[in-house]
């Protein structure tokens, strides 16, 4: 499975609250929707593993995940894709695990499984009844250490990778715009490789890459354990202790810092692919949260920025653009507060029927400079905060959900701990802070847009059907 930059969320982008549970959530203060950091536990053993528990013990279930600092980020020039890759084959067994093994013994235990594939991380997670903890534990441990898979079976393999990178990326005009903006908007950051990666340097990798990449990258000291559910975390610890402690340590490859330039002038491309409809995208180079200056509030009043334009009936762009000035048939905007490498504020739209690219862009600046001019109003920033709320609410109500949460924040060097103060700073956001942030990063010279000029739908190459063996 790959997972784009847009993973961790705070505010909800596309969930439409119902006005009953916006007014319980409004009437609530920060503190009530906080984890009991009591309930969380944080361990660190000799080979450099880190573990995080969360006791929660509403239901007789854990969800167990190992996130790996290791994503397409990592990656060099030749080898994109590889992260991707070695995800796929981790499935396909070890020296005491036969391939296809893993998923059918978490299955027997009742359990389910999957992987997810960022820029930033690789991550890997069950979901059981809690007795069978150790079973799930026990099999991640193992190809942590001892992954084990032949020519043959990787030969096998990257054909379905690059039947998939047809499918969701080749055939897919939305996709090949994220591809062709990202490629485009960076010069140095690794970022501009597609988390799938490049298909030639599908069609030129071999074995030995995929392998090279676990022998790099696939190490305690590299890994985060996350638990949880109704579980102590003493028990947690003598497990992980007991699975994972006789992992040895690693040497790292040295990562280079792979600097952004300065943007110094605006890029435009078009894309020719079969669509129905003409399509925008617009980004900004923008910041991201600085795990050292927590208390910036420029991202903050991005990410409430982000969420005033887009994710209800009434936000900006959809009441803009969609309903009044019917541009667009569909229109978001999108911000990760939290990653490794550099950051976007991205504005998509896809036109109306009679209307061009040009309407569409000057539609969006146009609903920019109004928010330069004006901020936004009091009754949004109580939505957009009371949105925050009500999804931190309900993410407390997943095991999974919490597991997410603290495994991608702390990949990124966001403590947990400071999951909750940021959720309280958001809170503090006000309308000068969001025109401040327009002013200074909405700016010709840092943007980047791509058009989609429709082509018909014949020129598709491949049929729309998943290849056979399509999961991850």
């Amino acid at each position: 499975m790959i997972v784009t930059p847009m993973l961790h969320k705070f505010i909800p982008k596309f969930a439409p609250l119902t006005a009953l549970v916006l007014s319980i959530c409004l009437s609530l203060p920060a503190g009530e929707v906080r984890a009991n950091k009591a309930d969380t536990h944080e361990y660190q053993f000799k080979n450099g593993l880190r573990l995080i528990v969360r006791e929660d013990r509403r239901a007789p279930t854990v969800a167990h995940m190992v996130w790996y600092r290791a994503g397409s980020m990592d990656e060099v020039n030749g080898k994109t894709g590889v992260a991707h890759v070695l995800e796929h084959m981790m499935f396909k067994g070890t020296k005491t695990v036969k391939s296809g093994d893993f998923s059918r013994m978490v299955a027997a235990v009742g359990g389910r499984e999957n992987a997810f594939t960022a820029r930033d991380f690789t991550g890997y997670f069950q979901q059981i009844e809690k007795s069978k903890l150790a079973d799930v534990m026990r099999l991640e441990a193992d190809r942590m250490a001892n992954l084990n898979f032949s020519d043959e079976e990787f030969n096998k393999e990257i054909q379905v990778v690059m039947e998939e990178r047809r499918l969701r990326t080749e055939d897919n005009p939305t996709s090949l715009m994220q591809e062709l903006m990202m490629a485009t908007a960076f010069i140095s950051s690794p970022y501009r490789h597609p988390i799938i990666g490049w298909m030639d340097d599908l069609q030129n990798m071999k074995a030995n890459d995929a392998r090279q990449w676990y022998r790099d990258w696939y190490a305690p000291n590299n890994a985060i354990v996350v638990v949880v559910g109704d579980v102590k975390a003493v028990e947690v610890k003598a497990l992980v202790e007991k699975f994972y402690g006789p992992i040895q340590a690693k040497q790292l490859p040295e990562r280079k810092p792979q600097i952004e330039p300065e943007q110094k002038g605006e890029k435009r491309v078009n894309l020719k692919a079969p669509a129905d409809s003409p399509q925008i995208m617009m980004a900004w180079k923008v910041p991201k949260l600085d795990p050292k200056k927590m208390d910036d509030v420029e991202p903050y009043a991005l990410e409430v920025l982000s969420a005033a334009l887009s994710g209800h009936d009434n936000s900006r762009l959809n009441r803009e653009l969609v309903r009044n000035k019917r541009l667009a048939n569909n229109a978001g905007a999108s911000y990760d507060l939290i990653s490794r490498g550099p950051e976007l504020f991205v504005i998509s739209a896809t036109a109306a029927k009679g209307q061009t690219v040009i309407d569409l862009e000057k539609g969006i600046l146009q609903s920019i400079q109004e928010i330069a001019d004006k901020g936004i109003t009091e009754a949004e920033l109580k939505r957009i905060k009371a949105q925050l709320l009500a999804s931190q609410i309900y993410k407390r109500d997943s095991i999974f959900a919490q597991a997410m949460e603290i495994g991608s924040s702390e990949i990124a060097y966001v403590s947990w701990r400071e999951i909750d103060r940021m959720i309280e700073r958001v809170q503090l956001i006000n309308s000068e802070q969001i025109k401040n942030v327009v002013k200074k990063f909405f700016i010709q010279d840092g943007l980047t847009v791509v058009t989609l000029d429709p082509q018909p739908r014949t020129m598709l190459a491949n049929p729309k059907s998943s290849p056979s063996g399509l999961r991850h």
